[in-house]
């Protein structure tokens, strides 16, 4: 997903993504281990995606001197 989108989102919204992406990452290593996946460059994918989310969290936090 690109980042440009995601910076649209508002911080409760970010926070709800990364919850579903640490899960689906959680979901993919398992089935990784098991031998049952598919896709193995999602992986790549969702942890860019939960750097990314992140990224944009810390640099609303360091912006509004949460921190």
């Amino acid at each position: 997903m690109k980042a440009s989108k995601m910076v649209d989102w508002t911080n409760d919204e970010l926070n709800e993504k990364l919850g579903d992406m640490k899960g689906e990452l959680f979901n993919l290593r398992f089935q990784l281990a098991t031998g049952q996946l598919e896709n193995p460059l999602r992986i790549r994918e969702v942890k860019r995606d939960i750097a990314r989310v992140k990224t944009i969290l810390t640099q609303r936090e360091l912006k509004l001197g949460t921190r």
